[in-house]
């Protein structure tokens, strides 16, 4: 068989792999599209890069938060079909969900 090890790791990380789709359709849409996640995370490497040692967690955070910030305000295009796609987080993480 020529992806023995491949498939190994499917077998073996199943259920962690199937729990993408207890998520509803609009958030699966934003998990698999990578990019704009990939863009995010760069941007904010570039901005804690520079940085090789932070002195607490916090102090990570805020640098993270403060690069996210300086991206959002770069950010001009709507995400397409946001409005089920915000309704769905809402209904899935409530709690943990901010509106601005």
């Amino acid at each position: 068989m020529k992806y023995v090890y491949a498939i190994k790791s499917w077998r073996d990380n199943w259920d962690e792999l199937t729990s993408y789709f207890d998520f509803p359709l609009e958030i699966r849409k934003i998990i698999y599209t990578t990019n704009a996640i990939e863009s995010l995370n760069s941007t904010i490497r570039k901005y804690t890069k520079t940085k090789t040692v932070f002195p607490d967690d916090q102090a990570a955070q805020k640098a993270a938060y403060l690069a996210i910030a300086n991206i959002e305000k770069k950010w001009t295009m709507p995400m397409r079909d946001w409005g089920p796609i915000i309704n769905q987080l809402i209904i899935k993480f409530g709690d943990r969900c901010c509106i601005r």
